[in-house]
């Protein structure tokens, strides 16, 4: 009997999580994501096997560890592996069929003598009216009839249709009709959007009119061609793009997305700019965490030593004072550095302070040592507070030992407390480079990558592969997530080397004891 309470406890939560699984399910099958359905199913499933029954016990425990590690660290790299081998980006983020649709309606033109459409503008019923898909509702001046047009057509529109004197739709099940101050703040998603028909499409004029117009540009699926009919130009595909067939003009603006292989790889390695930019990128990349982990550790290490000293007065104090950099959100000491670094002696305090005039953030080798600073400030207390810890944890026999055998104070710190301190610290110093080599935040806050040099924006002095990343990704003007998901790879191949034969060594260290 006293089961029964927890019985009932249990199959709720049960029954609680697999209507969520069957929620989430239903977003992704109105998507369209059947692999993500599939996922879902297979997870429901897995939920009701493992704790509906009395069996798999450990199953119970490592089942939420192992969703979440799928989930949050496996998919992602799977996820980002797959990308690295496509051209996926700005103007490559749909099929070949999608982007035939969209040029076609991108040159749709009204035609002269139609009636328009009387229009209202709609978004699914919950939907927000800021950023929802929206929808057209739109009545047909000819014989009344109501549709719902999208850019992927137009459907036929009966249920809970109610209309004003106009016949502008007020009222439709499933749709949520936009006010005239919320369609005016969404006018520039409104002028984008175009109901593909038959040879042209449909678009807005206003905000409560539409017309039938026809497209210059017309798809011959036998050649496999775009022809504008207003020119007699001949479009061809080409590395994902539409290319003018004989070669004169420029491409059309939107291509499709594609398998690639290896080109994103090879780019990076052979393309001579790509590859002077990402050699000299790499070698800042190896060079920055290195100088960080060794600086903050050293002084923070001589902070430790100092203030594990008997005879220092104060120490709670002390040592409460210098993790206030620690303490303070790092983006805000990033932001507060940048004024401090400021050239013009009005605002830069360094400048104003010893009376320089250095370009700190306007000149490439000014710009290293001004991140390797604040990098500094930000990291030492970090390495003071585990060094003082790994000290505090040093046998006092074992100094006092070192003493009577008349080692000294340096003699002492570099055979017996380093190497003790060392078994403790090693794996953070490791986890520290790896934190450094990604240390996007710093980047990005104190120099966004700059100084650049020459007419190129794509490359700056101080850019670690992360940020390069991001610009590529979603900085640039021409976003190229493919590009930037191969990047990252090198980053994760990199990191995990490093931090493998890191570990290796660290591990050697414990023989000291």
């Amino acid at each position: 009997m006293t089961k029964s309470p927890w019985i009932v406890v249990k199959w709720v939560a049960i029954t609680a999580a697999l209507a969520l699984l069957v929620w989430i399910g239903g977003k992704f099958a109105a998507a369209g994501s059947l692999w993500a359905v599939v996922g879902v199913s297979f997870i429901a499933m897995c939920v009701l096997a493992i704790y509906g029954t009395t069996r798999a016990v450990p199953m119970k425990y490592l089942f939420p560890g192992l969703f979440f590690l799928i989930a949050l660290q496996i998919w992602p790299i799977v996820f980002t592996v797959m990308t690295s081998f496509t051209n996926y980006g700005d103007g490559h983020m749909g099929t070949k069929d999608e982007s035939i649709k969209y040029l076609i309606a991108q040159t749709v033109k009204e035609v002269e003598g139609t009636p328009r459409y009387a229009m209202s503008v709609a978004v699914k019923a919950g939907g927000d009216v800021a950023t929802g898909d929206i929808t057209l509702l739109l009545t047909d001046p000819k014989d009344g009839a109501t549709y719902a047009g999208t850019p992927n057509g137009l459907a036929s529109l009966t249920d809970g249709v109610e209309k004003g004197p106009t016949g502008k739709i007020t009222a439709a099940t499933g749709y949520q009709i936009l006010i005239a101050r919320e369609v005016n703040a969404r006018s520039k998603d409104l002028s984008d959007i175009v109901v593909p028909t038959e040879g042209g499409g449909i678009k807005t004029s206003g905000l409560s009119e539409a017309f039938v117009g026809k497209a210059s540009l017309q798809y011959d699926a036998a050649a496999d061609r775009l022809i504008d009919t207003a020119t007699g130009k001949r479009y061809m595909p080409h590395n994902a793009l539409w290319v003018p067939e004989d070669g004169q003009g420029q491409s059309l603006t939107s291509g499709w997305q594609e398998n690639v292989g290896l080109r994103n790889y090879t780019d990076a390695l052979t393309n001579e700019t790509l590859r002077n930019g990402f050699v000299k990128i790499l070698v800042w990349n190896l060079i920055f965490p290195l100088i960080s982990v060794l600086s903050t550790f050293l002084l923070g290490m001589g902070f430790a030593l100092l203030f594990n000293d008997d005879r220092i007065k104060g120490k709670g104090l002390w040592r409460s004072l210098l993790i206030l950099p620690y303490a303070l959100p790092g983006f805000v000491t990033a932001l507060v550095w940048r004024q401090m670094f400021n050239q013009d002696q009005n605002f830069g305090l360094i400048n104003k302070t010893f009376g320089m005039t250095i370009d700190w953030l306007g000149d490439p080798t000014w710009a290293k040592v001004a991140i390797l600073i604040t990098n500094l400030w930000l990291g030492f207390p970090y390495m003071f507070l585990i060094c003082t810890g790994a000290l505090q944890a040093v046998p006092t026999d074992v100094k006092e030992a070192a003493k009577i055998d008349g080692a000294s104070g340096f003699r002492t710190i570099r055979s017996i407390i380093m190497p003790l301190v060392l078994v403790a610290v090693g794996p953070l110093l490791v986890a520290s480079y790896a934190f450094n080599f990604n240390n996007f935040a710093l980047i990005f806050l104190l120099t966004n990558g700059g100084p650049f040099e020459g007419n190129q924006t794509q490359v700056g002095s101080t850019d670690l592969l992360i940020t390069y990343a991001f610009r590529l990704a979603i900085g640039g003007t021409t976003p190229n997530f493919g590009f930037a998901a191969a990047i990252s790879m090198f980053i994760f191949v990199i990191v995990a080397l490093i931090s493998l034969q890191g570990f290796r060594r660290t591990a050697s260290l414990e023989d000291v004891n």
